[in-house]
């Protein structure tokens, strides 16, 4: 089964970090992105760039571009990790391994229902 496991982080503190810091705690996450790879648990994960610099589309039709988002909350999502187990423990665990590595940072982790037409929203994955 496919988990999301989405990186929340108040950005105005990632932003205070020195370079070092970002390449340290860099490092550390990219060791756990290599051992979940070669585990064959890893998909698709990305860091976000600055909510500064995002849009927002939303509204009727076509909708309207605007600046944004616009949350009431202190932490904004700045990455996720798609990573497969047979169960939520197997990405409960991974989530707490990246924890380890950015205790700050706040983690939820979502099953991922998969979208194809004619398929149950079961599946994916192992499980």
């Amino acid at each position: 089964m496919y988990y999301a496991i989405l990186a929340y982080h108040a950005e105005g503190i990632v932003e205070s970090w020195s370079k070092e810091e970002d390449e340290a705690l860099m490092t550390e996450l990219l060791r756990i992105n290599d051992r979940l790879v070669r585990e064959k648990s890893l998909g698709p994960a990305a860091r976000l760039g600055p909510t500064q610099k995002a849009v927002t589309l939303r509204g009727a039709g076509d909708g309207m571009v605007i600046d944004g988002p616009f949350a009431e909350t202190k932490e904004q999502l700045l990455g996720f990790y798609v990573v497969d187990f047979p169960d939520i423990e197997g990405a409960i665990a991974a989530a707490r391994e990246l924890r380890r590595a950015n205790p700050t940072a706040v983690y939820e982790i979502r099953p991922v229902l998969l979208y194809l037409p004619g398929a149950s929203l079961e599946t994916g994955g192992q499980g």
